[in-house]
């Protein structure tokens, strides 16, 4: 192997002094066995600093894409630098490995035990399998962090063609077309609204919709023709460039790793791989680059009321992610409607509180109503015009309007679906997705591994290794795990509940025993709020519990690609997530005080605590802050303050891990572009940011009866929460590579799936845990005047304190300064002087017969109504519908023309070789004749000649 020295690449202008050095052999290390000279060719933009790592060496190869690995050397010594390259000269892509001038020095040979020589040689042989697939790769590890080499890697023009081929990207032609425009009024509407959306749009180019369009075909080498080539540097952008080359890392195999870099990755081999971002963004002196922008006009809270810079986003971060920001900037848009109406139904509860005659006669201190104790022997007899305040509370959320919000929200969540998924097709077209199918993926490298495994277990008359897959039978034990893992988890969250219920009982009755009569009545707020935050500290450690768990358990199961594993990973994840968010919440509404008993005969837990009743004014005011604690804190603490502190802690500290003693020389060295972003976070996809914002829409949907104002808080976390993103994305995360897509996959199924179970739930809350059916039962049943006047006593039964049960009367019977003989407790039953005291009486049939006909008649009128709007509404608007059916009218037409085009070439070419055949005849000698008259062949004659 001989050494290039790459003299003759160099640039024209570049410093050509050379540096002599010798070169020394060693073999067990790998090194060049061979002595000579080696240009100073790598000086040669020593301003430029080779655009700081943007670019090789010779500052004219962009770099693609950077591959990480840890190495062992003496701290005695300088750090050694090799460079790789590919042997100009035809024919030769072998490895070359150079060490730069004036870097001696070693390697540790005695130190380097076995395993980081295994991993140095999968290396090389990985790097050498890299060049024979056309990429052209340098390596660096004369950088400022210690003991870190870097793999700049760099697809040249024909491996760009040869793979966006295999790949089928649609690439934009020379032939432009022009897009249909609105008309007459609509043209007039759009103008103004142009105008008026202005100060809105951000300060990047093709912010504003385009009057033409450039027609895209799937790139083809033998039609290159077809596309505008004059720039072919910018002809495949960054993104573009970053999925090629990691197309290539991803099935480039060495022999002792099945599957491409993920393997690679996972065996330590290379400890990151990831492209590059565009520059820097911060600095006056910074060119401007897309990223840049992206920061000024996107990442900054004070860009917070602008639209998001889509299509800018998809072409620097690639189309999975640009979807996911034009579904977190439609979702905010359409929370914004539902927030007015929520805060309007909020202070129509407000208005009214005083006219609301149940609260009103609550709080009237002349209806002398004495109830039942709260609990057993300390807990005395109580006046309900006591618990006043929260009734008046209750209304603010409890009321007609409430009625109405539940069905304007499900009718929103419909809406809200079928406007994405017309904004999705729009985006489909405009980034030329139409037609996009996803094709079969690379099988994972640990299901590769897996198929390997079960082959090497077999006899050697088994079947071939690409013939072998995992079947159910060898998932078996982990589909048991999981399904025992996942019941286990479950039953921990239930088992949380309940831990969090005892408390409530038993703080409840300890501070009813030490609290003086007027500090009773806020027992129940004190002991709600802390029970709740209890309840919020334990979702979000759960939380970070479940996601690691919920990958451990995907991750044994073996899915066979990245899309597989993924959509599972979400659906346990989901699932673990869902149960463990709502699970309190479930409880207040459906259960709390639903199996409380009566006086006398109340339910009791461990025989000593009573069941937790609800309020009088209902359950309703405690899920309100059940829920709104619980949404509030999620979104300050996990969304926010996590995704904050958390990524600055972790670069923090890899900053510190990665300080080394450093000379004068390299301490005054600008760090690389690759060294600058190794330091960032890596990119962990998308699941986290999709999965915090459908919980959130669950919190906005599923108990939106209870809390009008959850579209409102939801609204002003997102607001951050797209500019946190941004910032996140383009500040402190490494650059991900760009994944095309064409919709969010299996979340648009979980948003439909939610949109339905929130009118289910809806309907039972505003049935079962709200006062709604009750009053109106009573107001067309049983009310002598037609209004509310009563409904309170009435559903109030009463109780002979006599009939309790033996120590559970109360101690101080004398409490309020009069001997209480009967008491109230909210149920429906009959009274002691009845033939049947205490059973069920039947106003409760007729309640609970009312509350299942609200529920049947609710759920099918609103899911009526959902799907007549899935119904009426187009997926596909009619402009884009129009303009892909263009498209592909004038792809027809384009290829008639090039097939005329070639046609007539042909006949062009056969006419001048007909011409030629002629000329050549006339001038031609006359053949001579055979003795029998005949005319001998051409052949003939020149044998006779």
């Amino acid at each position: 192997m001989r050494v290039n020295e790459r003299y003759s690449a160099l640039p024209a202008g570049a410093d050509r002094g050379v540096h002599i050095i010798n070169i020394r052999a060693i073999d067990d290390l790998g090194y060049l066995q061979a002595e000579g000279t080696l240009l100073n060719s790598l000086t040669v933009d020593p301003d430029a600093n080779c655009k700081y790592g943007l670019y090789f060496r010779d500052g004219q190869r962009k770099v693609d894409y950077i591959l990480v690995y840890n190495y062992k050397r003496t701290t005695s010594h300088n750090i050694l630098s090799r460079v790789l390259h590919v042997d100009p000269s035809p024919g030769s892509q072998s490895l070359k490995q150079e060490p730069l001038p004036g870097k001696d020095g070693p390697l540790d040979t005695g130190d380097m035990d076995h395993h980081e020589d295994d991993k140095r040689s999968r290396r090389e042989e990985y790097e050498s399998n890299l060049l024979e697939a056309g990429l052209e790769l340098e390596r660096d590890e004369d950088t400022k962090i210690h003991g870190v080499g870097f793999v700049k890697i760099h697809a040249p023009w024909n491996v760009l063609c040869r793979e966006a081929e295999f790949l089928k990207l649609k690439m934009p032609t020379k032939k432009m077309y022009q897009i249909n425009q609105s008309r007459g009024l609509l043209k007039k509407i759009n103008s103004v609204l142009q105008k008026i959306t202005e100060p809105i749009q951000p300060r990047v180019a093709d912010s504003r919709s385009q009057n033409s369009k450039k027609l895209s075909f799937a790139f083809s080498r033998e039609k290159q023709h077809l596309f505008d080539l004059t720039d072919k540097d910018s002809f495949f952008d960054s993104k573009t460039r970053s999925t090629i080359v990691y197309e290539i890392l991803k099935r480039t195999t060495c022999s002792k790793a099945s599957m491409g870099i993920n393997s690679l990755l996972a065996h330590g081999v290379y400890s990151a791989a990831y492209p590059l971002h565009d520059g820097d963004f911060e600095g006056e002196d910074v060119e401007l680059n897309d990223r840049k922008v992206l920061c000024e006009e996107w990442a900054t809270y004070g860009a917070f009321y602008k639209y998001q810079p889509i299509h800018l986003i998809r072409k620097y971060f690639g189309e999975k992610i640009g979807l996911y920001f034009a579904w977190l900037g439609v979702y905010t848009q359409m929370l914004i409607p539902a927030s007015i109406v929520g805060i309007i139904v909020f202070l129509y509860g407000c208005l009214t509180v005083d006219e609301n005659i149940p609260s009103m006669e609550m709080c009237d201190q002349h209806n002398n109503i004495t109830m039942c104790p709260l609990c057993d022997r300390t807990c005395s007899y109580w006046k309900l015009s006591s618990a006043c305040a929260t009734a008046r509370a209750s209304h603010f959320f409890d009321n007609p309007a409430t009625v109405f919000f539940s069905v304007f929200m499900a009718l929103w969540a419909a809406m809200f679906m079928e406007h994405w998924k017309r904004k999705q097709m729009r985006l489909n077209y405009i980034w030329d997705l139409t037609g996009f199918e996803e094709e079969e993926a690379h099988p994972r490298a640990e299901y590769e591994a897996k198929v390997l495994e079960k082959s090497l277990r077999k006899d050697s008359r088994h079947k071939e290794m690409d013939k072998e897959k995992l079947t159910w039978k060898d998932r078996l034990p982990a589909y048991l795990t999981n399904f025992v893992s996942i019941l286990f988890m479950i039953g921990l969250t239930f088992a949380i509940v309940f831990g969090v219920i005892i408390y409530r009982i038993s703080t409840a009755a300890a501070l009813a025993i030490s609290s003086s009569p007027s500090g009773r009545s806020n027992v129940r707020v004190t002991v709600t709020a802390t029970a709740v935050i209890i309840n919020l500290v334990v979702i979000i450690i759960l939380d970070e519990l479940y996601g690691s768990i919920a990958r451990w358990l995907t991750q044994i199961e073996v899915p066979k690609t990245d899309k597989s594993f993924e959509e599972r990973l979400i659906f346990k994840a989901f699932l673990l997530k869902f149960v463990n968010a709502y699970t309190p919440i479930f409880y207040v509404a459906f259960f709390k005080g639903r199996f409380v008993g009566r006086p006398g005969d109340y339910v009791y837990i461990f025989h000593s605590f009573r069941m937790e009743e609800c309020a009088p004014g209902g359950c309703l005011m405690e899920l309100c802050i059940q829920l709104s604690i619980i949404m509030l804190g999620k979104q300050l603490i996990q969304n926010n303050l996590f995704e904050i502190g958390i990524p600055k802690m972790k670069k923090f500290f890899r900053y510190l891990k990665q300080q080394r003693p450093t000379v004068h020389d390299e301490s005054t060295k600008k760090k690389q572009r690759y060294e600058v972003d190794y330091n960032l976070e890596p990119f962990a996809g998308l699941t986290p940011e999709y999965m915090e914002m459908i919980i959130q829409f669950g919190f906005v949907t599923l108990f939106v009866a209870s809390f009008p104002l959850a579209p409102l808080f939801a609204l002003l976390n997102n607001i951050i929460e797209i500019r946190l993103d941004a910032k996140k994305f383009v500040t402190e995360l490494r650059r991900p590579v760009a994944v095309r897509a064409k919709d969010i996959g299996i979340w648009y199924n979980i948003l439909r799936g939610i949109g339905k179970l929130a009118v289910i739930i809806n309907a039972f809350v505003i049935s079962f845990t709200s006062d709604f059916i009750p009053r109106l039962v009573y107001r067309y049943m049983y009310s002598t005047n037609g209004t509310m006047h009563g409904f309170v006593n009435h559903t109030l039964s009463y109780f002979n304190v006599s009939d309790f049960q033996p120590g559970t009367a109360p101690n101080d019977p004398m409490d309020l300064g009069y001997e209480v003989q009967i008491c109230r407790y909210k149920d429906y039953r009959e009274p002691p002087w009845s033939e049947n005291k205490y059973e069920i009486s039947k106003d409760f049939w007729a309640v609970l017969a009312a509350r299942l006909a609200f529920v049947i008649v609710f759920q099918n009128l609103v899911m009526f109504m959902s799907d007549f709007v899935d119904w009426i509404i187009p997926d596909i608007p009619k402009d884009i519908s129009q303009q892909i059916h263009k498209e592909k009218v004038l792809l027809v037409e384009l290829f008639m023309k090039e097939e005329q085009g070639k046609q007539q070439m042909l006949e062009t070419i056969k006419e001048k070789e007909n011409l030629q055949s002629d000329n050549c005849n006339n001038h031609s000698p006359p053949f001579p004749k055979t003795q029998r008259g005949s005319t001998t062949s051409r052949h003939s004659y020149h044998v006779a000649v």
